[in-house]
């Protein structure tokens, strides 16, 4: 019977071949584009799964408020968790990871023989660490790779480029960094093969290696110095939620004085380590994160995408009914049920499933890179080891076939056999009117995406064009990596300010658009750090309001040779309660034990600026003078040059000079302030692009129905020919109830893109307004993409010869 079935459904496509061929390229397409998707969004939640114990393994969280300012971290301070093992028995293990960016050390410079290069993502790690989280080892024993001082494992591609093809174990490299030079001894090499994590790090330095490792060790600080990353591993029989609940008093233990003092509260969580990378809203993240709610677009778009393929399907199968119909009349009369026909065209649908999977999975291997590109990601294609691509493969098939094949086939098996015998084709489902609620379905999808591309580009747009309150164009960065380095500044700095091209220099131990680690709590007279106000801040040079084009409200700049001089912005200026134009002169005070009271003056008042993402708040921020240049590891260079070729050979020529040893590095600010923004550029790419992939499956159902529609009234539009009509009036005649359709489809889009996009805009504090003309203009492209495609059949019919149709009925 099953040899049957697929025997007449093949003929049937063959016989077919338009409508096969729109069919299988519709669900090939679209399969392409789901499978993806659902492969991308799998590799996402598949952070963290493989370690060893994962669902007894959890990271602690901290909640902060500092007058008035709350604060939700994925870090903590240094001495909980120790303390936590210490204290509760339901705690095996913890672990702490502390990456050195926060600290000036961007860049390390490896050294082994004559080799040299910088490398980012460095951390310092305890001894514990690699009991904890599984990684595959290349080389090293995992229970003694990290118990000496100054011993490192290295993540493969670092030992691959500075190895080589020497082995690399018990070698010894040198490491220069704002902490200073130190040799550290490789230990082990470890890979990713095991499973992503969200600790992904070029090499991992022991605690006991002095420096910041040294620090983390030593501090006490029970309040402050929320700056590392803490876990812990629960016994299997410990509850989460029990230990939770004992964390306040906990905390209240140890760290109350030190709370009441500098006037903060603090909660502690315990979230697991499963669902860091999928969590957003957290401050200090270690690695980058996404938002769920990314994920669930780029699902929706899955789904809507292959449901559009499903449409073209039911469309194309009940528009073609009549040339089966006497088939199922036939087949009703020598005895087959109506079961055996569902069964029957359900197998034509499953059928035309698995030829748009089996076309979808070699042109995915193709295409793969592209995608990848799309989505900057890395996913590869395992046929034999990830057994939950063949269930994605098999749903998809049988999802696909189902939910494409269900309507035609209950559609067709429906007819009685007497009256398709005679030619009566009528049902009782109504399958015009169905054909259109689905082609306006279609075009409802593919304008709410078009105007989500809209909205998207057009908030992209308003942040790459907002006025931040700091001229981000023609601005070098320099970084600064290492001592040896730093102590060059002062003459690259010179040595620049000698160019024509360039307008100011300025040295800071930051620069605008990056997280600002430094904070303190700052008061006036009379307060204390109980009711503080907590403000971030950058030390710089007396340049670096010329350099970045900042603007004063009052008072003056600093000036070479100021001590304890600060500028402060608005909010911080309003915070304190002082004028913006009698602020100048204003003494504010800070304390932190061990230190006595400081305090600083007030040079004058910033105007606010966004010296952070969009997506925040201008938040209470000062700059800090400082004549020492002693953390300086960042030079801006404002610039007005026409040729920058030229000029940046002249600078690389410089540097050369001054640090002949380092390579040559700069970036551009406009460029470091965008990569904030890249979650939603890489969404802008993915709905851009599988935005056009559901438009044009939509077009080759419009352009199947459009043909099929004009096969039908073939004999009207010889008779209006021979009568005298137009080409372009028979085109109107065939496209206008298209047309009519696809304004349906915008009245109905046009809210549900409305509710989406403003949820989407409601994650940045500063962002544009939807407007009218954003639906005007996905309506306006969908109605010429809806009329080129039913145009095209339109005209083809409108130029036929009358006598040949009207010969042919």
């Amino acid at each position: 019977m099953i040899k049957s079935y697929l025997k007449t459904a093949w003929r049937f496509l063959l016989k077919n071949k338009t409508f096969s061929f729109i069919n299988i390229i519709g669900l090939a397409t679209g399969t392409l584009c789901c499978l993806y998707i659902l492969l991308y969004v799998q590799d996402q939640y598949s952070y963290d799964k493989h370690h060893k114990d994962v669902n007894n393994i959890y990271r602690v969280t901290t909640d902060l408020e500092l007058t008035g300012d709350k604060h939700h971290s994925a870090a903590s301070s240094p001495p909980i968790t120790p303390a936590m093992k210490s204290d509760f028995a339901e705690v095996m293990q913890f672990t702490r990871v502390t990456n050195t960016e926060g600290f000036g050390a961007k860049q390390h410079l490896l050294r082994y023989k004559e080799k040299s290069f910088y490398q980012q993502e460095a951390v310092y790690v305890d001894s514990t660490f690699f009991d904890m989280f599984s990684y595959h080892f290349v080389a090293g024993n995992v229970s003694k790779v990290l118990t000496e001082p100054y011993s490192l494992v290295l993540f493969k591609p670092v030992a691959d480029k500075l190895f080589g093809k020497e082995d690399p174990m018990g070698k010894m490299i040198s490491i220069d960094n704002s902490f200073g030079k130190h040799d550290f001894k490789v230990t082990g090499v470890v890979d990713e093969s095991l499973g992503k994590t969200h600790v992904h790090a070029s090499m991992f330095m022991a605690m006991n290696s002095g420096g910041l490792g040294e620090y983390v060790r030593q501090n006490s600080n029970w309040a402050g110095n929320n700056f590392l990353y803490a876990y812990i591993k629960l016994r299997p029989d410990a509850s989460a939620a029990a230990l939770e609940k004992k964390l306040p008093e906990f905390l209240n233990k140890y760290g109350a004085a030190q709370l009441k003092e500098i006037g903060m509260k603090k909660v502690l969580y315990l979230q697991p380590i499963t669902t860091i990378h999928t969590t957003s809203g957290f401050e200090h993240e270690l690695t980058k994160t996404l938002d769920p709610s990314f994920l669930y677009i780029l699902i929706l778009i899955a789904v809507l995408i292959q449901v559009i393929a499903c449409i073209n399907f039911m469309n194309l199968s009940t528009a073609r009914a009549s040339k089966r119909a006497k088939e199922v009349g036939v087949r009703k009369v020598i005895g087959a049920g109506q079961i055996d026909l569902i069964k029957q065209f359900l197998g034509e649908s499953f059928l035309l499933a698995l030829i748009g999977v089996a076309i979808a999975l070699p042109l995915l291997i193709l295409l793969l890179p592209y995608l990848n590109q799309i989505t900057r990601t890395d996913i590869h294609l395992s046929f034999f080891t990830n057994y939950r691509l063949w269930i994605m493969l098999l749903s998809l098939v049988l999802v696909t076939g189902l939910v494409a094949g269900s309507y035609p086939a209950f559609y067709l098996s429906a007819f009685k056999a007497i009256k398709v015998i005679k030619g009566n084709f009528t049902s009782h489902i109504s399958a015009a009117g169905i054909r259109r609620s689905l082609v306006v379905f279609q075009f409802v999808l593919s304008i709410v995406l078009v105007t989500g591309i809209i909205v998207i580009y057009s908030q992209l747009n308003y942040i790459k064009n907002k006025d931040l309150g700091f001229d981000k164009s023609q601005k070098l960065i320099f970084n600064f990596y290492t001592n040896g380095t730093q102590s060059k500044m002062p003459v690259f700095t010179n040595d620049l300010k000698a160019l024509a091209d360039v307008k100011a220099v300025s040295n800071a131990d930051n620069y605008l658009g990056q997280f600002v680690p430094h904070d303190h709590g700052v008061y006036l007279a009379g307060g204390n750090m109980a009711t503080a106000t907590d403000a971030q801040n950058i030390n710089t040079d007396e340049n670096f309001v010329k350099a970045n084009g900042i603007t004063l409200i009052s008072g003056r700049d600093f000036r070479q040779g100021d001590s304890s001089r600060v500028l402060i912005n608005e909010t911080l200026a309003k915070r304190l309660g002082l004028n913006l134009q009698t602020a100048v002169g204003t003494r504010l005070y800070t304390k932190y034990e061990p230190n006595p009271v400081t305090f600083v003056e007030v040079a004058g008042v910033m105007k606010d600026f966004n010296y952070n993402s969009l997506h925040s708040e201008v938040k209470p921020f000062m700059l800090v003078y400082d004549g020492r240049q002693s953390d300086f590891n960042n030079i801006i260079v404002a610039t007005n040059s026409s040729n920058y070729k030229v000029m940046l050979k002249k600078m690389e020529a410089i540097w050369h000079k001054d640090l002949p040893e380092v390579p040559f590095e700069y970036s551009f600010l406009d460029t470091e302030v965008q990569k904030q923004y890249e979650t939603e550029i890489t969404l802008s790419q993915i709905i851009n692009s599988f935005t056009m992939v559901a438009i044009v499956i939509s077009c080759l159902g419009l352009f199947g129905l459009a043909a099929f529609s004009a096969e039908q009234r073939s004999k009207e539009i010889g008779i209006r020919k021979v009568l005298g009509a137009s080409v372009s009036g028979i085109v109107g005649l065939l496209s206008k109830d298209f047309l009519k359709l696809v304004m349906v489809a915008l009245v109905i889009a046009t809210p549900i893109a409305w509710w989406g996009m403003s949820k989407w805009l409601q994650a940045f504090v500063y962002r544009i307004n939807i407007s009218w003309w954003m639906f005007a203009l996905a309506g306006l492209l969908a109605i010429l993409i809806a009329l080129f495609t039913v145009s095209f059949q339109a005209i083809k019919a409108a130029l036929m010869n009358p006598v040949k149709s009207l010969r042919s009925e």
